[in-house]
């Protein structure tokens, strides 16, 4: 949408749909709205582009809840996993079609925002929102959200969408609850052609020493993504495992062009997903996988329906209107991705406890493998996984209830 109105006339202006944050549940958002024709503003207090912590897997349900005509900026293409347990027992398992894409962050963003802006947003960077007010002097009547501005400026809007990352303003005027932190630590690292060469194609996932921990390597041409994960609180312990992991696949030896950290944090089953006329998506609202912590693929598909919502709330024109729409959005979250993450709080509880099974059944169980390529690809998830094969629930039933297991005992041999 063109700004050539005067700024008298801004100053009235009523947005349709504001959108706090330009990340892939942001930009979505802003996309979904704005090809329902309605006014979005888009803010993001970064200049884009901008580096995100961030492992870049484009898994099947990220790639499906792209916009029409997205072209992905791949790296590079995942025919081939390497699995490790702390470094042992390693092993490669290798499929025909593609499993995932690996992206950069940055490109990636970048783009999703000029669709939304294509779809006709309006993008304002460089601004960051101290709140959001519904009531008070700031708000001129009960249909109208007041999203204030650094520096004292105040925009309106129908309707707002909260998707400003893990440590949300939005989220905390939302009441969102987490109830799970956890630290990833990631650096790039630049390799020579021969070691890129070695990676290319390939990904690397590693049971870690800490319970519920694991690492990565993501090949992107010339630049391999090297990161960790692992419970908040377990710091020093997380960086240890990172340092170790880095000097155990031969990369000690070259400088990183980025080192960065961040905490991801999953939402509690009762947070709620809305407030008035605010809603929140993506990280914002604690939604992402919580075995994998793999967020990009519940931005993308949160951002959407908060979009989507957003346009009825901006149209409700009294409070039980804007109620029955905000639950209507809670509603659809919770149906998908709230499976979904159910299921995989289930499977991280049994992955903290007996990571050599998990690595067991990835690396000598075909029926495991098969359901890892169809959950990456996009096929299945894990809630339909479970969902229709009862041999999986009572698996994971029978798992639940079992003891830990010490030592490596379930571990395959090389």
């Amino acid at each position: 949408m063109s700004s050539e109105n005067s700024s008298a006339d801004d100053v009235q202006r009523v947005w349709d749909v504001v959108v706090v944050g330009a990340g892939p549940a942001g930009a979505s958002a802003a996309y979904a709205a704005a090809v329902a024709g309605r006014r979005v503003l888009l803010l993001e207090k970064a200049e884009l582009p901008r580096y995100k912590t961030c492992g870049g897997g484009i898994i099947g349900p990220s790639r499906d809840a792209l916009p029409p005509g997205f072209e992905l900026p791949l790296r590079d293409r995942v025919h081939a996993v390497t699995f490790s347990n702390n470094g042992r027992f390693t092993r490669t398992r290798r499929s025909k079609q593609m499993l995932f894409g690996l992206i950069n962050r940055p490109e990636f963003d970048q783009q999703l925002v000029e669709h939304a802006q294509k779809a006709g947003a309006e993008l304002r960077t460089g601004v960051t929102v101290q709140r959001v007010e519904q009531h008070g002097s700031a708000v001129p009547d009960r249909r109208t959200v007041a999203v204030i501005l650094q520096g004292g400026e105040v925009l309106l809007a129908r309707a707002v969408v909260g998707a400003d990352g893990s440590a949300s303003r939005i989220g905390a005027h939302v009441g969102v609850k987490v109830d799970q932190v956890d630290l990833g630590l990631e650096v790039e690292i630049p390799v020579p052609e021969t070691v890129a060469e070695d990676w290319k194609g390939r990904v690397l996932l590693d049971w870690g020493p800490m319970p519920g921990s694991y690492g990565w390597v993501f090949p992107k041409g010339d630049t391999l993504t090297v990161g960790v994960i692992s419970a908040r609180g377990e710091g020093a312990a997380t960086k240890r495992y990172l340092e170790e992991f880095v000097g155990r696949l031969g990369l000690a030896g070259f400088e990183p062009s980025i080192s960065s950290g961040h905490l991801t944090r999953c939402r509690a089953d009762d947070s709620p997903l809305s407030r008035g006329r605010v809603l929140v998506c993506g990280d914002a609202a604690g939604l992402l996988e919580p075995w994998t912590r793999e967020g990009i693929s519940f931005a993308l598909r949160s951002g959407r329906l908060a979009g989507e919502w957003a346009v009825r709330i901006a149209e409700a024109h009294d409070a039980v209107d804007t109620r029955r729409q905000a639950l209507n959005y809670a509603f659809a979250v919770k149906a998908g991705l709230g499976v979904e993450m159910s299921v995989g709080k289930r499977l991280l509880t049994v992955f903290e406890r007996r990571p050599g099974l998990f690595h067991a059944a990835l690396t000598s169980f075909r029926p495991a493998w098969r359901a890892f390529k169809e959950i990456t690809q996009g096929s299945t998830s894990l809630g339909e996984i479970v969902r229709t094969y009862p041999v999986a629930q009572r698996a994971l039933t029978a798992l639940d209830r079992r003891p830990a297991a010490t030592g490596d005992e379930v571990s395959p041999s090389q």
